[in-house]
C-alpha cells in the first residue's frame, strides 16, 4: 500500500478509474457476456484477498465464479489484467466522492471527519486486497505504476480541498497544498495499514479522533462558532 493514499473530504469528481492493461479485451455487450465479466470479477476479488496475488490461480477464479475455465480468456488476457480490475474497483470505493454534499454541512472540519471515517471503513473492508496491491507492487512496476497512480487520484483532490480552504481564508495562505495534502494523506494511509493490515492495536474511534485531530490542528482550522 502506498503511503501517499489518504482520504478526506472532496472538492472535485472522482477521476476515472485506470485504464486495463495494454492487450485488454474489449468489454461485453451481451448481456450473458456481461454477467460472466461481473462474477469473473467478484471471484477474483474472493480469491485475491484469500490467496493473496502470487498464489491465486485463474482456476480457483473460475472455479469460483462458476464458469468454464476458457471463459476466462473470453473477458480478460491474463491474472494480472482482472486484477487491475478488482484494484480499479476498490479505489473507485475508496474515493468516496461527494461526501461534503451527501453530508449537508457546511462546516469544512465536518467533511474532512466525515470523509476520513469512510476512508477507514473502506480501508478496513479490503485490508486484505490492499496488502494484495503491496505485495505485488514491489515485483511488478506496472502494479508499481498502477499503486502510484492511485495515489495521486487522493492526493489530487485533497489538494484541491486545501485550496478551496485557503481561498475561502480558512487554511493559511503559507501552506503549499500538494505537500501538505501529501503529509496528511500519508499519515491516514500509513496508519490504517498498520491497523487494518500490520494488525496494530487501536480502537477504530480512536483512530479517527486523532486522524482528525491532526488534520484539524495542521490546517490551522477555525474552531466552529
Amino acid at each position: 500500500m502506498t503511503a501517499r493514499e489518504g482520504g478526506t473530504a472532496d472538492t472535485v469528481t472522482a477521476p476515472a478509474a485506470p485504464a486495463r492493461p495494454a492487450g485488454g479485451r474489449p468489454a461485453p455487450k451481451s448481456r450473458r457476456g456481461i454477467r460472466t465479466r461481473a462474477a469473473l470479477v467478484a471471484a477474483a476479488r474472493q480469491v485475491f484477498e484469500s490467496d493473496g496475488f502470487v498464489d491465486a490461480r485463474i482456476s480457483d477464479i473460475t472455479r469460483t465464479a462458476g464458469v468454464a475455465s476458457g471463459s476466462f480468456y473470453t473477458h480478460f488476457d491474463s491474472k494480472e489484467e482482472i486484477f487491475s480490475e478488482v484494484v480499479a474497483q476498490v479505489r473507485d470505493e475508496m474515493l468516496h466522492p461527494h461526501v461534503r454534499a451527501r453530508g449537508g454541512s457546511t462546516d469544512p472540519r465536518d467533511w474532512i471527519a466525515a470523509a476520513n471515517r469512510e476512508y477507514l471503513r473502506a480501508y478496513r473492508r479490503n485490508a486484505r486486497l490492499m496488502a494484495a496491491l503491496e505485495q505485488v507492487s514491489r515485483v511488478d512496476q506496472q502494479f508499481a505504476a498502477l499503486r502510484a497512480e492511485r495515489a495521486s487520484a487522493f492526493i489530487d483532490r485533497n489538494a484541491a480541498l486545501i485550496r478551496d480552504l485557503q481561498q475561502r481564508g480558512l487554511v493559511p495562505p503559507r501552506l503549499d497544498a500538494r505537500v501538505t495534502a501529501l503529509a496528511l494523506s500519508s499519515m491516514v494511509s500509513r496508519m490504517a495499514s498498520l491497523v487494518f493490515v500490520e494488525g496494530e492495536k487501536i480502537d477504530a474511534e480512536t483512530l479517527l479522533d486523532t486522524l482528525n485531530w491532526i488534520w484539524f490542528n495542521a490546517l490551522q482550522l477555525p474552531e466552529p462558532p
